[in-house]
């Protein structure tokens, strides 16, 4: 047998197996073992065209190779194909990678997406924005990369520098930026008594033991005489969900707060423990375009146990848990196993969170192109300093939160 022909029958098997494996999560069911036959079929016909009729001579390694990162992608943003030359760099990355670039990555478009970026972090310093689209990392399309790729050559070592292109509204050519790694701090929550006894809270992001600080601020500001409480989740989009988990329960007595579910996950639900709630305190959350992952779990489940009200922006739409699975030629396959739903049954990445009192961020670029034409655009928000109030004179959102807060109260 040929080298070429055995590669054409190792990739044909290789691409058949990893039918075999996602097809549950394509919703095939009953007839679906026909359609999936079909459909390995279908693959074998077109991976044949290929190799007779093309051009020139095709790489069907590497055209095995394209398929099997578009099927993995096909799925959902976090499922993702390593190939064996991929697996190992990002085996490495995950070991020796001590710094990052301080922003919430995902893909839109086809290409990596920035979410939110981290305050003061290596990312925010080089000038990159939320909602930025990374065209390309280190010269590379990211639209060719899988997300764990992309975010195995964002992290690296310390001091280190990587070069990316972005693409923003309104400009014709990407630009380039180099970002100098480094660990990522992330700011500490930040807190403020606002005018008629409302108390601020604002939270960039929801690393180990943030849920703890969030609930020292709670106490804090109820000690200083709150009598209601804002919630700022706007651009928080990284974390560990179980503290977005704590931290919904601080303000829940009963309920749900969020569950995990997946064909063969069995239902985990995450009820609150009244134990552990800590203020009646009426409460808006403010989110936006850049909220994602934990502080979505806060607040759709502020949200749909009516303990509050969640004003701003349709939120980015991220929650969901990974099995790393390793294959026999030393690639590696990522796929989502089980997603988080919010108390009501949504699936929080397949509908994200709307609010129920929507107000746009006067802050967005909006480069006139329909929603579907052009990257989402999470708006800024004014970071709390010790010394300085929120600008709210120039927050519609926040406006509208201490309204809707103030309304809540006269009717009480």
């Amino acid at each position: 047998m040929s080298t070429k022909l055995k590669v054409t029958v190792i990739a044909s098997s290789l691409a058949i197996l990893l039918f075999a494996i996602v097809g549950g999560f394509v919703n095939v069911r009953a007839s679906s073992n026909e359609g999936a036959y079909r459909q390995m079929s279908v693959y074998s016909e077109v991976l044949s065209r290929i190799r007779n009729d093309y051009v020139e001579e095709p790489n069907i390694a590497d055209v095995t190779d394209g398929a099997l990162h578009g099927m993995l992608e096909s799925l959902d943003a976090n499922s993702s194909y390593l190939s064996a030359a991929e697996y190992k760099r990002y085996k490495t990355m995950k070991s020796d990678g001590k710094a990052d670039i301080g922003a919430a990555v995902s893909k839109r478009f086809g290409y990596a997406a920035v979410v939110a970026v981290i305050p003061g972090g290596p990312a925010d310093k080089a000038g990159v924005e939320n909602s930025d689209i990374i065209e390309s990392i280190e010269g590379k399309t990211t639209h060719e990369m899988s997300l764990a790729e992309i975010h195995s050559m964002l992290s690296g070592e310390i001091g280190s520098t990587i070069t990316v292109a972005v693409v923003r509204p309104r400009r014709a050519e990407p630009e380039k930026i180099v970002i100098t790694r480094d660990v990522v701090v992330i700011p500490p929550v930040g807190e403020k008594m606002l005018a008629d006894n409302a108390g601020y809270i604002q939270v960039d992001a929801f690393p180990e033991g943030e849920s703890q600080e969030i609930a020292g601020k709670i106490r804090d500001l109820q000690r200083q005489g709150a009598k209601k409480l804002v919630l700022d989740l706007r651009n928080s989009a990284s974390g560990e969900e179980s503290e977005g988990v704590a931290t919904a329960n601080l303000f829940l007595d009963h309920g749900t707060i969020t569950y995990l579910q997946g064909q063969k996950y069995p239902r985990q639900a995450f009820n609150a423990d009244p134990a552990k709630d800590i203020t009646k305190l009426p409460v808006a959350v403010l989110v936006n375009r850049g909220t994602a992952g934990p502080a979505e779990i806060v607040a759709a489940a502020i949200l749909e146990n009516a303990r509050g009200d969640v004003v701003g922006d349709k939120t980015f739409g991220d929650g969901s848990v990974q099995k790393l699975i390793e294959m026999q030629d030393n690639s590696a396959l990522i796929l989502s196993i089980a997603k988080y739903y919010s108390p009501g049954g949504k699936a929080i990445q397949d509908v994200a969170v709307t609010p129920n009192v929507l107000v746009a961020d006067a802050a967005e670029d909006d480069s006139g192109l329909p929603d579907e034409e052009q990257p989402a655009t999470p708006g800024e928000k004014a970071l709390v300093k010790k010394d300085e109030k929120p600008k709210s004179q120039q927050d519609d959102q926040l406006n509208k939160a201490l309204e809707v807060l103030k309304n809540r109260e006269s009717k009480g």
